[in-house]
């Protein structure tokens, strides 16, 4: 097979959707299908602009939060504690047993353990002078009040 390798930094969505397609295809022939799911509570404003949220999918009885933002003006108000609650009380009704995602340093890592996450990983020094904290919580029994 003849091939060309091409470096960009344009993140084009069908470059993407082609890369991903087979790559999906050969975890589902070697793991089963990962019903991979979206899942996203969005935060508006009374005119309706989003402001913050959750965004993250369900897949292979995971739930991978992957941002999770509320606006400065409102921190400390329990609404991040409502925005990940409602996320695992929708992956456990989507059969997740589990759940993880990331933070640095200068994040959340303290918020996340108070909600039950485990860190399970670090990388020093991403950026330089902070670490990124790779967290870990099981669903199993969790009763959310959220």
């Amino acid at each position: 097979m003849n091939y060309k390798l091409s470096l960009t930094d344009v993140a084009d969505e069908q470059v993407r959707k082609a890369i991903l397609g087979p790559l999906v295809e050969y975890n589902t022939s070697q793991a089963g299908p990962g019903n991979s799911r979206p899942l996203v509570i969005t935060i508006a404003d009374e005119d309706g602009k989003i402001v913050g949220g959750l965004w993250g999918y369900t897949g292979y009885e995971w739930l991978f939060t992957q941002l999770l933002l509320v606006p400065a003006s409102h921190r400390g108000e329990g609404i991040g504690s409502k925005l990940l609650g409602m996320a695992e009380e929708e992956a456990i009704s989507r059969s997740c047993t589990s759940a993880w995602l990331d933070t640095y340093e200068f994040q959340a890592k303290g918020f996340y353990e108070r909600m039950g996450y485990t860190c399970f990983a670090e990388l020093p020094n991403y950026p330089t002078g902070y670490s990124r904290y790779f967290m870990k919580k099981s669903l199993r029994g969790a009763a959310h009040t959220a």
